[in-house]
């Protein structure tokens, strides 16, 4: 830029021609030596890219993808059974589609395809693709369900959400047909409890096997929730190791991309479940002698323990939900589950996936200060909780891309998040209820979205990674929203809240009101009548969300133009 406003300046000067010729060639020299040095700072960032893409997992974002919270039903507010996910990653899909219940012929089959990077285009946003590697039977009938990247909530209740915690590199096997992904997808589409859904995983893996990192899914029903957590069962192997965990039905847990299922008493069936090799398997490697206590996440994901960009989650959640425990933040290890001080409310769930420990010492802005009006130091209105890695390593602040560095939360690169209750209370038709947020969840707003609606806006159901910057997709006017905001956070985010915190408020209020017209018509026979209302009012509210989102984009663009 400094090149062309000298450039600009040089031609608008023409009493001194001789001087401006001899100024621009050695502008052009410049450019020229510019133009060598991009060409080889960008050749090593390919090559780094290259490496990165061909390695089964992804060095830099490794341990750091994604959070799911689960509450029992005893442990919320209104009765509901809650599972959640945060979508860290930006290669994931953007949009979230209606799958319908379907019912299929003797003798069909299922096609299994495994999520990998796709290959960078020139000028295309990277992103993942699904590849064929299978087949397997479908069944006769299945069920209605809403796709997310991870399909997420199906019309019986059951809700999944989703955390990857890698574990150890020797399990990831090639050799099986189903990853996290397909194993969500089959749940959804087969499955109406939690219990159902991990005896089926159990039951797949161990025929069609494996072929992901280690994966947690957090699985609800209308009842209870469970953490199942999944690795593979060797290189050229065939099957799976697993275990579940159910929360008990006071408390609350937390996956943050760490194994943390550790004990486990597989003859208290009511709250333990695992694959037949889970001793087996740990022994025969050298992982476990046989004599101590069995914990599986030190027998298969012990470097996840370590890891501060997990383990300071963990303490967070608890720390935000249950604080008279006093937890250390520095713990290697924390209850598997906690009963929180308060009934946790939805309100609380959606404040605490917007968390970046603000007021505490682990807030990332801390030590980047300047002097008030009175001279005392305060954080800068320029720091921003969501810096990206060249801006860490500008300011020498260790954060979330290694094993000892801080993540917050919320973070920059959440494609999705979900917040999903299940009530025991109510019909199908109405109980299960998603709470559907669009990128960095801190600058966005949850839209209700019931299990059984028809229909969603067609912005939500145009993928944003595939058409690039665009407002057919909703995903981009939250996006640019939230990039935005990194720019000047301290005083943008005032203003961005100020819009979404009424207009959550309203969406909370409005839907209590939407389900007590559904249920009328339910009473009333009309069932069909029933879910339309709950589509009517979920489309009503993500236009709403969508269109807020681009106005405010626009606003905080003009507004503090200048100001960054």
């Amino acid at each position: 830029m400094k090149i062309c406003r000298t450039f600009a300046n040089t031609l608008s000067h023409t009493s001194h021609i001789t001087h401006h010729t001899s100024h621009i060639t050695h502008l052009k020299s410049q450019i020229f030596y510019m133009k060598k040095h991009i060409f080889f700072t960008l050749s090593l960032l390919f090559v780094a890219f290259s490496c990165f893409a061909q390695n089964e997992i992804d060095p830099i974002t490794e341990g750091m993808e994604c959070t799911s919270i689960t509450v029992g039903k005893h442990a919320s507010a209104d009765g509901s059974v809650m599972t959640s996910h945060t979508d860290d990653s930006h290669r994931s899909r953007t949009n979230i589609l209606v799958e319908p219940a379907k019912d299929h012929p003797a003798g069909e089959k299922q096609t299994l395809v495994k999520r990998q990077w796709a290959k960078q285009e020139p000028g295309k946003m990277a992103r993942y693709e699904n590849v064929p590697v299978g087949e397997i039977d479908q069944i006769a009938h299945t069920y209605h369900f809403l796709n997310t990247a991870y399909p997420c909530v199906n019309e019986k209740q059951l809700a999944i959400g989703e955390s990857t915690f890698g574990g150890r590199a020797e399990l990831k096997s090639d050799s099986g047909l189903i990853d996290c992904q397909c194993l969500c997808m089959l749940m959804m589409q087969r499955c109406a409890t939690a219990r159902e859904a991990i005896r089926m995983a159990g039951d797949l893996l161990k025929r069609y096997g494996w072929n992901d990192a280690g994966e947690c899914l957090t699985i609800a029903d209308k009842n209870e929730v469970w953490h199942l957590e999944i690795l593979g069962p060797g290189k050229g192997k065939v099957g799976a190791v697993w275990a579940a965990q159910r929360v008990p039905d006071d408390h609350v847990a937390v996956n943050a991309n760490a194994s943390t299922i550790r004990e486990i008493n597989l003859k208290d069936k009511d709250y333990f479940m695992a694959s037949d090799n889970v001793y087996s398997l740990a022994k025969e490697n050298g992982w476990w002698d046989g004599k101590s206590t069995f914990q599986f996440a030190y027998a298969y994901a012990p470097s996840t323990r370590t890891m501060i960009a997990c383990r300071r989650r963990e303490w967070r959640v608890f720390d935000l939900l249950a604080p008279s425990l006093h937890l250390d933040p520095n713990s290697e290890n924390y209850p598997f589950s906690v009963k929180p001080d308060t009934l946790v409310t939805i309100e609380k769930m959606m404040s605490v996936f917007k968390d970046y420990y603000e007021g505490t010492p682990y807030d990332m802005r801390k030590t980047l200060t300047v002097a008030d009006k009175d001279g005392k130091q305060v954080i800068s209105p320029m720091a921003n909780p969501f810096m990206k890695r060249d801006e860490l390593n500008l300011f020498r602040i260790n954060g979330g891309w290694n094993e000892l560095g801080e993540r917050n939360i919320a973070v920059h690169f959440t494609v999705y998040g979900t917040i999903i209750q299940c009530r025991a209370d109510l019909p199908d038709e109405v109980g299960a209820l998603c709470w559907f947020a669009l990128d960095n969840v801190a600058s966005s707003i949850y839209v209700p979205i019931y299990a059984n609606v028809t229909d969603l806006p067609e912005t939500y159901k145009t993928d944003g990674r595939i058409t690039g910057f665009s407002k057919d997709a909703a995903w981009w006017g939250f996006n640019r929203v939230g990039t935005i905001a990194c720019q000047r956070w301290g005083d943008m985010h005032v203003v961005i809240d100020n819009v979404w915190r009424p207009l959550q408020r309203r969406f909370i209020d409005e839907h209590y009101n939407t389900e007590k017209e559904a249920l009328k018509l339910l009473r009333e026979g009309k069932r069909a009548e029933a879910i339309q209302t709950l589509t009517d009012f979920t489309n009503y509210c993500g236009n709403k969300a969508v269109n807020e989102a681009w106005k405010l984009g626009d606003y905080i663009w003009t507004v503090f133009d200048g100001m960054w």
